[in-house]
């Protein structure tokens, strides 16, 4: 097969209908090959933070395999399997936050928002507070591409082609230091964008909603934005005001990818539900799940007994095996605190490139969730013009030299801004993330060099 499949030689609708793909023929560690034998660094770690654990380990190949040709799909309406068990266990045991004990599986982070919506509404209307049907998201934040979820979230470009069919659902600032609209001054924070969830709930009446969702660390839209500190107690502080569950969407941020198991770990905050993917299964297999509290199941058992959820494939055994052989890994090689420990390196890297590419507004994150954020200007932040596409360009420059990057548009305000995010997998080295940074540095500077003659 030719190293690209041209837009009209391909029965696939790809993402881009006019690119041209290179084909992928294998991965080992954290690098692709092609079917030219041309070597990327998968510094995105998929689309996006998904291979947690790097490509083609042995371990949970051979656990794909076993499970397949054991059991690969198992009627869950009627039976459960020791994979599924396993899987939940490990989960709960081995990584979840305190006062968690109970899992529903999916195949990925979408089913997952949209089932912990369900489970939300469900359970406020068991308990008797049936007119709790609102969810609060933030603008800027993404947890998921089905309906229901765009329209939990606040990514604008995603949402504007939908927003007649989206369901009701109320936004709120998000919490962006770089570019907080709040009260200017950003650092210190005085947390008036958590504040502005309380003053939401008063608005709408809080006998109306029924849960607020949140990204830590906002991945996708924001390129890796982190709370300030103090936020997320803040929130948590209001939704047990006013009766309101928080649902913390951590399909990016758990499991190891910020240094810690979960992303709100670093503020000490429990939520009441937690949203995860991704990481979870390291790509190997889809599977995504909703965390609860036994408390919170017990509800729902006490009552009617059953939660109105469902899909085809959730907590298949195929997906599940592959899912606790990911855990094992993470675990017994100590990839969480490689997070940390390379992460930080990383970011010290990233900030060393700002200093040599004006380019660069911004590097923020946590661990290997890591963000840069380009700007036409550094001293305004202005942003550059959406039509330049100017993350789509540095993704471009750096996957033609074998480093696949993550572009992000609509940074700045949900139509201009751009940034680039990267979350390598978690086995990666220093000596790695010198060649990702290498790259980058050689890529922005060819791309500052075509700016300088558009500007022109």
């Amino acid at each position: 097969m030719s190293v690209r499949v041209e837009p009209d030689d391909t029965r696939v609708i790809h993402r881009d209908l006019n690119r041209a793909y290179p084909t992928l023929v294998r991965g080992e560690g954290v690098y692709l090959f092609d079917s030219e034998g041309k070597r990327y660094i998968d510094a995105s770690g998929g689309s996006a933070a998904v291979t947690a654990i790097g490509h083609g380990v042995p371990e949970v190949v051979s656990v794909l395999a076993e499970q397949a040709g054991r059991l690969a799909y198992a009627p869950t309406h009627a039976f459960t399997t020791d994979a599924v068990e396993e899987c939940a266990r490990l989960i709960i045991e081995e990584f979840a936050p305190e006062g968690f004990g109970k899992v529903w599986f999916v195949s990925g982070g979408s089913e997952a928002t949209e089932n912990a919506v369900k489970m939300a509404l469900q359970y406020h209307r068991e308990r008797g507070d049936g007119s709790r049907h609102l969810v609060i998201g933030r603008r800027q934040s993404f947890h998921g591409a089905t309906i229901a979820a765009l329209g939990f979230g606040g990514n604008a470009g995603r949402r504007r082609p939908f927003a007649a069919i989206l369901p009701p659902a109320e936004h709120i600032a998000p919490c962006h230091p770089y570019r907080c609209r709040a009260n200017g001054a950003c650092p210190p924070c005085d947390l008036s964008c958590a504040d502005d969830l309380e003053l939401t709930i008063r608005q709408v009446g809080a006998e109306n909603v029924a849960a607020f969702i949140a990204e830590p660390v906002v991945g996708a839209t924001l390129g890796a934005a982190p709370a300030s500190e103090g936020y997320f107690q803040r929130i948590r502080e209001i939704c047990d005001r006013y009766g309101v569950l928080f649902i913390a969407d951590e399909v990016m941020t758990g499991f190891g990818r910020t240094g810690k198991a979960w992303g709100l770990d670093h503020w000490g905050v429990i939520p009441d539900l937690i949203t995860c993917a991704k990481g979870i299964s390291g790509g190997y297999a889809p599977l995504g799940a909703v965390l609860a509290k036994p408390e919170f199941v017990g509800e729902i058992r006490s009552r009617s007994g059953s939660f109105v959820i469902g899909h085809t494939a959730s907590g298949n055994p195929l997906s599940c095996a592959v899912g606790a052989a990911v855990l094992r890994y993470i675990r017994d090689h100590g990839l969480i605190e490689n997070a940390e420990a390379v992460g930080g390196y990383f970011k010290a890297r990233l900030l060393e490139l700002a200093e040599r590419h004006a380019m660069i507004g911004d590097v923020r994150g946590m661990g290997l969730l890591l963000g840069v954020e380009l700007v036409r200007d550094r001293e305004s932040k202005e942003p550059f013009p959406p039509a330049w596409g100017v993350g789509k360009r540095v993704g471009a420059a750096t996957l033609e030299r074998g480093l696949v990057s993550y572009p992000g548009a609509g940074t700045a305000d949900g139509a201009a801004g751009d940034h680039l995010l990267y979350a390598p997998p978690l086995v990666i080295t220093r000596e790695q993330v010198d060649e990702v940074v290498g790259i980058l540095d050689e890529s922005l500077g060819a791309v500052e060099m075509d700016l300088a003659g558009v500007a022109g």
